[in-house]
């Protein structure tokens, strides 16, 4: 039977996103989202929202795994995708996929959402 064997959350401001986006801080996008995730963000009308909610997403993921950006993971390593019918997930690569299997977790799952000011995820990990 599976257990729960992480759980991580955060919140943020999307306004922080909007303020990158007007100051055309390119590169710093570049750094935080994979083209996937900037191609989607970017095609919508307001894209501040999505870029949060899409950051929140990789923090708690990185708040389950309890390591932070450490141990060589960077932020490309954990994307947000989305399946046919719109349900959020993780696609996970290099250390963050090592490091997820390494400590015994069988299944991520995440739930995120954008209101007002805020954007907001959780994610939790399924042990063997």
């Amino acid at each position: 039977m599976p257990w729960i064997s992480g759980l991580g959350s955060d919140l943020v401001r999307i306004q922080r996103f909007r303020a990158f986006l007007q100051a055309g801080k390119t590169a710093l996008l570049e750094r935080l989202f994979t083209c996937e995730e900037r191609e989607y963000c970017l095609s919508k009308k307001d894209p501040a929202p999505h870029l949060a909610v899409r950051f929140a997403s990789k923090e708690a993921f990185l708040k389950a795994l309890g390591t932070g950006l450490r141990h060589g993971i960077c932020w490309h390593d954990v994307a947000v995708v989305r399946d046919a019918s719109g349900k959020p997930g993780l696609s996970l690569g290099g250390e963050a996929a090592r490091l997820f299997e390494e400590n015994g977790h069988r299944r991520h799952l995440l739930t995120c959402s954008h209101d007002g000011e805020y954007a907001l995820a959780t994610v939790v990990f399924e042990g063997k």
